[in-house]
């Protein structure tokens, strides 16, 4: 049995998307571990603001098999791929961890590079997993987050 997390994105219809989201993610995987949900401004475009958290859980699915669903989750709500890399989105749902797996392959990448990179992807991950050691990086999430330049990346709580 493999620890997965997932980050979940959405700028469009935020609210239905990422419940639709979290209701087939828990319909497939079971108990979901679920960060808090923060509004953050869209990165590298203009654009609506964006809800993201992240959520853990359990499966006996191979990466590959968890990427392709994660996918067809996205589809199911309305994702178009044919859009650039950065643009709004009904649903973005990336595996970011499976395990402690090092991949990089063309098409997927663990650990997801934009761990690193992004406060909407490492501070709720941190927040839930923030003793889990980064596979490359070494060190545990919540000191990644620690050493993280959060007032370059604002992000928001949403109360609801």
């Amino acid at each position: 049995m493999a620890r997965v997390y997932v980050s979940v994105g959405s700028n469009i219809d935020r609210d239905r998307n990422v419940a639709a989201a979290l209701t087939s993610l828990q319909r497939e995987f079971g108990e979901l571990q679920q960060s808090t949900m923060y509004e953050t401004a869209a990165v590298g475009f203009e654009g609506d603001p964006f809800y993201n958290l992240v959520v853990g859980f359990d499966t006996e699915l191979g990466p590959r098999e968890v990427a392709a669903l994660l996918h067809r989750i996205e589809d199911q709500q309305g994702r178009q791929r044919r859009a650039a890399k950065f643009s709004a989105r009904t649903l973005d749902l990336d595996l970011l961890l499976y395990d402690q797996l090092v991949l990089d392959e063309d098409d997927l990448k663990l650990p997801r590079p934009e761990i690193l990179e992004y406060a909407f992807v490492l501070r709720p991950l941190a927040e839930i997993a923030g003793d889990l050691r980064h596979p490359l990086a070494g060190s545990s999430l919540a000191a990644l987050w620690d050493a993280f330049d959060a007032a370059a990346q604002p992000m928001w709580p949403v109360k609801k």
